[in-house]
C-alpha cells in the first residue's frame, strides 16, 4: 500500500494569451473545472497504475456524495479524510500562458484542518502539497517517506525544510522549487541533492534527473502533442512511486515516471487521462524497447535504505 497526504481539490484550470503585468489584466481564453489537488492526482494515477493507494486528505462537507467522491471509489482508492462539514473542498485557479508557463492561486478551504490535526504513522508514504507542519510530522513518523513541496513551498519554513529533508528518503521537485529550496537553505543545487538518499528533479521539455550519491541518471521527456502541463509532475511521480514499489531499478523508475507523465499532458485536466499499468507498458515498450523486470528479490520487503 501506498499511502499518499496532502490537497484534494477542484481545479480551475483557465488559458491566456500571455500573463498580465501589475496593476494590469488579461483575456481568458479557456475556463474548465476538473478534479484536482496534488495528493489526489498523484494517489489518482497510482490507483490507474493498479497499485493500491490510500489517499489522507481533507474535504469539505460538499464532498461525500459528489461526482468527485465517486469518481476516486470508482479507482478503488481508499480514502482517509479529515472532514470538515461547514467548509468547501479546497479550490485551485490555474492560468496556463501561450508559453506552457503557468501561475497557480490556491484556495485552502477545508485543508486547513491539517494544521492542527494528529498525524499518522504510516508504512510508505508520498507527502504531496499539503500543511508544512502535518507534513512534517508525518515525515518524522514514517517508516519510508517521500515528498514533494509543489505550490506550498512558500509556506514553509527553513526549519521545516531542514526536518523534512532530514527524515525522507526521496525528494521530489521541478526545477522551481529547486530553485526556491536552495534559496532558503542557502544550498546549491548539488547540496540540496546531497542532503536526501535519493533526489528527483523534473525539468519539463528538458526530462528528468535522478540522483542517488554520486549516480547521476538524466532521463529526456517523451515529444507528445502537448494539450495542458498541468499534472504532469503528479502523473510523474504517480508512475515513479510504483516502479519503486515493485522493484524496479531506479533508471525504469524514472522512464516509467516519464511515460505516465506523457500520458497527462495530451489532454486538458489532471486525471483525464492517467494511463492503466498496460497502457504505460505499451508505450514504454514504443519509446524505449522491451519493458524491463524487476530486481531480484525487489518487492518482497519495504524498502529500508536511507
Amino acid at each position: 500500500m501506498i499511502y499518499v497526504v496532502g490537497h484534494t481539490a477542484v481545479d480551475h484550470i483557465c488559458r491566456v494569451p500571455r500573463f498580465p503585468p501589475r496593476n494590469g489584466s488579461a483575456t481568458i481564453t479557456d475556463r474548465k473545472t476538473y478534479f484536482g489537488g496534488g495528493a489526489a492526482n498523484i494517489a489518482a494515477g497510482i490507483a490507474r497504475l493498479g497499485e493500491p493507494c490510500t489517499l489522507v486528505s481533507a474535504v469539505g462537507g460538499d464532498f461525500p456524495g459528489s461526482d468527485y467522491d465517486h469518481w476516486q471509489k470508482s479507482l478503488g482508492l481508499h480514502q482517509q479524510f479529515f472532514t470538515v462539514p461547514d467548509a468547501h473542498t479546497a479550490t485551485a485557479f490555474m492560468f496556463t500562458d501561450d508559453e506552457g508557463d503557468q501561475i497557480t492561486f490556491f484556495e485552502w478551504g477545508a485543508s486547513g484542518i491539517l494544521s492542527h490535526s494528529e498525524a499518522p504513522a504510516l508504512p510508505f508514504v508520498h507527502m504531496a502539497t499539503a500543511d508544512p507542519g502535518f507534513n512534517t510530522r508525518i515525515a518524522e513518523r514514517a517508516a519510508f517517506s517521500t515528498f514533494d513541496p509543489g505550490q506550498d513551498l512558500h509556506r514553509y519554513s527553513r526549519e521545516q525544510l531542514e526536518s523534512i529533508l532530514s527524515h525522507i528518503n526521496i525528494l521530489f521537485a521541478n526545477q522551481h522549487e529547486v530553485e526556491s529550496m536552495c534559496r532558503t537553505l542557502g544550498l546549491s543545487r548539488e547540496a540540496l541533492a546531497a542532503r536526501v538518499p535519493l533526489a528527483v528533479f523534473t525539468m519539463g521539455a528538458g526530462g528528468s534527473e535522478c540522483i542517488k550519491g554520486r549516480e547521476h541518471l538524466h532521463i529526456p521527456a517523451l515529444k507528445v502533442q502537448m494539450a495542458d502541463p498541468t499534472g504532469a509532475g503528479d502523473a510523474y511521480r504517480a508512475g515513479f512511486l510504483v516502479a519503486f514499489k515493485r522493484g524496479y531499478p531506479l533508471l525504469e523508475c524514472c522512464r516509467i515516471g516519464t511515460v505516465t507523465a506523457s500520458f497527462a499532458v495530451e489532454v486538458v485536466g489532471c486525471q483525464n487521462n492517467l494511463p492503466s499499468w498496460d497502457e504505460m507498458v505499451a508505450r514504454y515498450q514504443r519509446e524505449f524497447g522491451s519493458f524491463p523486470g524487476k530486481m531480484a528479490g525487489a518487492g518482497d520487503t519495504q524498502p529500508v535504505w536511507k
